[in-house]
C-alpha cells in the first residue's frame, strides 16, 4: 500500500508511529547437527534440510575433501533448493599458504562469504593465542584479496580465563575489525560468560551466531530454546549492535533422531522469533 506524503505528515502530526518493517535474519543449520545422515548421503540430507524451512547451511570440516565436481554439484543442489552456504567450519589447515588457494576456489564455488576457523588446538599461554591471532590476521588479508572474509568460532576454551584474560579477547584484539567473531552461544553460557555483554563489546563483528543451547540437566542435548541461553536478549543485542547477518542452529544430539531434532529446533526457533 502506498502512503502519500500528505497522509504520512498527517499521521506524524497526530502522533502515530509508522514503523519500518523488521529485518528478517535468515536461519540456517550447521550440518554437524545431522552429521550421521550427511555421511550416508550428503545430497539427500541437504534436500531434507531445505524442506524443513532452513535458508542457510554451514558445511563442516569433511567438505574440504570433496572433489571439484562434487563441490559444483552441491552448489547446484543448494541453488535448486533455495539454500545458501554463507560460511564453512574449518580447522587452521585451510588458512595455510599451501591450502589458501584451494580454500578460495571451494568458497567461490559454494558461494561462501565467511571462512571460519573452528579450532586452534589448545594453546597453553596467552602468547600462544596471540600467535593464533597473527595467523588468522594474515589469512584474513589473503582471503580479502579474493573477496572473502575470515572468522573464528569459539568453544568453551576461548571463554575460559587464561592468565587473567579470556583467549577470545586476544583473538578479537589481534584480528581486523572486518574479521567475524562467530559466537557459539551454548559454550559461552556454559562457562559463565555473558553473551550479550560480549556482543555489545564487539559491535559489527557478530555477523553470525551458532544457536546452540545448553542446560544444566541435559547439557547440549537440550533442544533449541529449552535451555539457559537468553535468546531474546541475545538477538536484540546482535541485531542492534552486533551486525548479525544470519544465524545457524547447531545441535550436538538429543533423544530424537538427527532429522527430527533439526525439525523440532527450527519449529522452536519460529515460535521464539514470533513471540
Amino acid at each position: 500500500m502506498q502512503i502519500s506524503r500528505r497522509t504520512f505528515l498527517a499521521a506524524a502530526t497526530a502522533g502515530l508511529a509508522i514503523a519500518a518493517p523488521k529485518k528478517q535474519i535468515p536461519v540456517g543449520l550447521e550440518l554437524y547437527s545431522v552429521r550421521g545422515e550427511l555421511k550416508k548421503d550428503d545430497m539427500e540430507t541437504v534436500r531434507q534440510v531445505a524442506k524443513m524451512g532452513y535458508q542457510v547451511v554451514e558445511f563442516y570440516a569433511p567438505y574440504y575433501s570433496w572433489t571439484p565436481e562434487h563441490t559444483k554439484d552441491m552448489r547446484k543442489l543448494l541453488d535448486d533448493n533455495g539454500l545458501k552456504c554463507l560460511s564453512t567450519h574449518n580447522g587452521l589447515n585451510v588458512f595455510t599458504k599451501e591450502n589458501v588457494q584451494k580454500t578460495i576456489d571451494m568458497s567461490h564455488t559454494l558461494g561462501v562469504k565467511y571462512v571460519v576457523c573452528a579450532s586452534a588446538g589448545n594453546p597453553k599461554t596467552l602468547d600462544g593465542w596471540k600467535g593464533v591471532a597473527d595467523k588468522l590476521a594474515e589469512a584474513s588479508t589473503a582471503l580479502a584479496g579474493a573477496g572473502l572474509k575470515a572468522g573464528y568460532h569459539n568453544h568453551q576454551l576461548e571463554f575460559t580465563p587464561l592468565e587473567g584474560k579470556r583467549p577470545i579477547e586476544v583473538i578479537a584484539a589481534g584480528t581486523p575489525k572486518t574479521f567475524m567473531l562467530q559466537l557459539d552461544l551454548g559454550t559461552c553460557v556454559e562457562v559463565g560468560s555473558d553473551p550479550v555483554a560480549w556482543i555489545k563489546a564487539n559491535p559489527g563483528r557478530i555477523n553470525c551466531m551458532h544457536l546452540k543451547d545448553w542446560g544444566k540437566e541435559k547439557g547440549y542435548k537440550v533442544l533449541f530454546g529449552e535451555g539457559q541461553v537468553p535468546f531474546k536478549e541475545v538477538f536484540a543485542a546482535a541485531e542492534k549492535v552486533g551486525g548479525l547477518e544470519y544465524a545457524l542452529i547447531e545441535q550436538e544430539g538429543s533423544e530424537f533422531s538427527e532429522l527430527e531434532t533439526a525439525q523440532k529446533c527450527i519449529d522452536n526457533y519460529k515460535k521464539l522469533r514470533k513471540a
